[in-house]
């Protein structure tokens, strides 16, 4: 205390000494270099430019071609071995953890001993006409071993004998045009359809509906051939020895089919196999169009109906049921063997958390399993979302973090019914409900060349817009043109032709369980195909061997620019979720959307004008909650525009509103008979799990209304799923009321 005493003295009685330092300091301070701080826009500005910056074409390409080298079906060696190999790169490029969470899963297997395929026997049950039992082999993989025939997942096992019909495309219109309209009843037969229009799973279920034995699939040059090219791997067409192969299950957002609901780890209580959630009952098999056109060339019965039952092959199309003049003894014979068996399955999950909300989660997901080698599905996803995760990664290194944590996920088992991201979702459901902001898809980033196609929730409108015109166009003759403007100038909105089509969220990839179970925000991008011009069905040899590197490279997008601009726009959408002070979401398009999808069910509601007045049908509840709806979203923004940015408690509020207002649309008690579909506004068509519909209760209550038996009933459901509609609405609308 005395030495105190005594230093305090000596500095009190120096005041000479005490001056000169305070001189010096200022003369140092002022003559320094006058650099400003750098404040947080210019910062946020410069950490958007070099994470675009960073992504590198050359990258997507080499980490394409790495993961296409072999065969990596889920469940297999070869996928987890790729699951460690981007698990450790992950760790390389610099997130804080990079894990492998595994599940045990239902797949489904060919048999190895009995394999899978279509014979004509005659009337004595000989065998005289056998399908391929694979697909001949592309140049350059003929050594390559593990590579699985062609077969439909989850088909029952059987050998079904019967008269074969052509059911066209199978799809629900299909089989009304052959039993009501020609008479045709398919009961105790085998059908034969072609794939297109609508997911494999509802040709199947359609089939089972009309009372077949068994469904054969395949691949008409009509739908997979683009005029004027040629079969791989001379162009980018399917070879005529080439079949689709794909799940056929109906799990309408169940995932693993023997534990729907609740994630398939070692504690999980099991239904029995046969007892498995939308596993078909009937033998399923999918064939190439040379073998499809010894099948059809010989088919009796009734003419097509018209053009539109005609494919591109020179057979007759006729209907059926069995075949013409010599060979009327004739019958179809299936034999299917795939076994369904319990398989473990890996996800790899990367985190690179967040600096200031790290308990906030932006989710960029897509999957890793291929059918064969999966040059487009899903490697072209894959091999930009590793692009995307090192770029990320290399802003962590520099010293940078995003507000909000960015979950990364390679999902398995996508193609088996989306189970790795399904099952990740049910296991962490509580935690997602409360935290999760955004959902962003990573699969195939390219399913053609020719323009951007989005489809994603009203909230990310103008997310998609305004980033869209930040990026540059990578179509020839865009040179210096944003993305935007090419966008919108080859695919403008039908309705809104001053902007971009913007599709809703149907299902058929992992964005599913997020948006339609539970209701988090979501979107997904990628390059495609002219859709007014191509009418081939998807890409031409998607789900088949000859998805290779090659392909990519020779066909679809030799400079990897086009995937690259995927990889941009994904990374930029991510980052300005994860890191904008303000979540990026505008409620008012939500608004804009209920109006015209209000509109469009009561235009559809109107065919029955009759019956609305009969049984007293209202949707004036429903328009006056989406006006409800739209003013509480104009009187959000302008508050919003108010808010003092400065005051984190007030963004956080106004956040956790923009947050859960997609959650608010979520019905616990889900959709009639598809209770994992939960989304009021949007569902999977019942009729096609591809497509997205919206209003799916009142639109699924009066689909086929008129032939239905009970017609008070009937209305009744109508009026149930109207008032359903705007109570949720109305519900959502009050959500965004200013916090009392």
């Amino acid at each position: 205390m005395a030495r105190s005493k005594a230093t305090l003295c000596t500095w009190l009685g120096c005041p000479g000494l005490l001056g000169c330092f305070l001189l010096g300091f200022l003369a140092g301070w002022f003559t320094k270099p006058t650099e400003p701080p750098p404040n947080s826009s210019d910062v946020y500005q410069n950490v958007r430019q070099k994470l675009v910056a960073e992504m590198k074409a050359e990258n997507i390409k080499q980490f394409l071609r790495s993961f296409t080298k072999l065969p990596h079906v889920a469940g297999t060696e070869q996928n987890l071995l790729l699951a460690k190999q981007i698990q450790d790169q992950w760790k390389e490029f610099g997130l804080d953890s990079a894990e492998l969470v595994h599940y045990d899963v239902l797949l489904s297997y060919p048999n190895e001993k009995q394999p899978n395929y279509i014979s004509v026997i005659d009337d004595q049950g000989n065998e005289i006409f056998n399908t391929s039992l694979f697909e001949p082999c592309p140049q350059g993989y003929e050594n390559v071993t593990d590579i699985l025939p062609p077969y439909n997942a989850f088909s029952a096992q059987g050998m079904p004998e019967a008269d074969l019909v052509y059911v066209n495309y199978g799809r629900t219109e299909d089989y009304f045009k052959l039993e009501r309209e020609m008479g045709i009843n398919c009961t105790g037969k085998i059908v034969v359809a072609r794939y297109g229009k609508i997911f494999r799973g509802n040709k199947v279920k359609n089939a089972i509906l009309a009372g077949a034995q068994g469904i054969i699939l395949y691949s008409d040059p009509a739908d997979y051939c683009a005029p004027g090219v040629d079969a791989y791997p001379d162009g980018w067409n399917l070879p005529g020895g080439g079949a689709q192969r794909g799940n056929v299950l109906n799990l309408n957002g169940a995932g693993d089919p023997l534990t729907p609901g609740y994630p398939a780890k070692e504690y999980t209580f099991r239904y029995k196999v046969n007892e498995g959630v939308g596993i078909p009952k009937i033998p399923v098999h999918p064939i190439g169009y040379h073998d499809a056109e010894v099948l059809l060339r010989s088919m009796g019965g009734p003419a097509a109906p018209d053009s539109s039952w005609k494919g591109s092959l020179n057979v007759s199309y006729n209907i059926g049921p069995g075949f013409a003049d010599n060979s009327s003894t004739r019958k179809v014979r299936m034999h299917v063997h795939t076994n369904n068996k319990i398989t473990r399955i890996y996800n790899v999950i990367g985190i690179l958390r967040g600096a200031v909300e790290p308990d906030r989660y932006i989710i960029l997901g897509g999957h890793r399993d291929s059918w064969v080698f999966g040059g487009i599905d899903p490697t072209t996803g894959a091999a930009v979302l590793q692009e995307v995760v090192r770029s990320f990664g290399k802003m962590k290194m520099e010293g940078w973090r995003p507000r909000r944590t960015i979950i990364f996920a390679s999902w398995d088992a996508e193609e088996f019914g989306l189970l790795g991201s399904t099952e990740w979702a049910e296991e962490n459901a509580r935690v997602l409900q409360e935290r999760a902001v955004a959902y962003i898809n990573t699969d195939s980033s390219i399913e053609g060349n020719y323009t951007l196609r989005v489809d994603c929730t009203p909230l990310l409108y103008q997310l998609v817009y305004n980033l869209t015109k930040e990026i540059l166009s990578p179509d020839e003759g865009y040179e210096n043109k944003s993305l935007y403007e090419s966008w919108l100038e080859k695919d403008p909105a039908t309705e809104k032709n001053s902007y971009p089509r913007i599709n809703k969220l149907g299902s058929g990839s992992d964005f599913e369980a997020y948006f339609q179970r539970l209701g988090i925000a979501s979107g997904r991008v990628r390059y495609t195909k002219n859709r007014k011009v191509d009418k081939f069905s998807n890409y031409p040899v998607y789900h088949t061997v000859y998805e290779t590197f090659e392909l990519v490279e020779k066909f679809y997008d030799p400079t990897f620019k086009k995937q690259l601009t995927i990889a941009q726009l994904r990374g930029k959408l991510v980052y300005e979720l994860a890191d904008s002070q303000v979540i990026p979401f505008d409620c008012r398009d939500y608004g804009e959307a209920l109006k015209g999808y209000s509109n469009r069910i009561y235009k559809l509601a109107k065919k029955h004008e009759e019956q609305l007045k009969t049984y007293k049908v209202l949707f004036d509840p429903l328009f006056s909650a989406v006006v409800n709806f739209s003013k509480a979203a104009a009187e959000f923004h302008r508050r919003l525009e108010q808010v003092d940015k400065k005051d984190p408690v007030a963004v956080r509020i106004m956040n956790d509103q923009l947050m859960f207002i997609e959650r608010a649309f979520i019905d616990p008690l889900g959709l009639p008979g598809r209770k994992f579909y939960r989304h009021v506004i949007f569902a999977p068509s019942s009729h096609n799990k591809y497509a997205g519909e919206s209003f799916p209760g009142i639109y699924d209550a009066m689909f086929d209304i008129e032939s239905k038996a009970d017609q008070h009933e009937a209305w009744e459901e109508v009026k149930r799923q109207i008032s359903i509609a705007a109570f949720t609405v109305q519900a959502a609308a009050g959500t965004l009321k200013e916090v009392a």
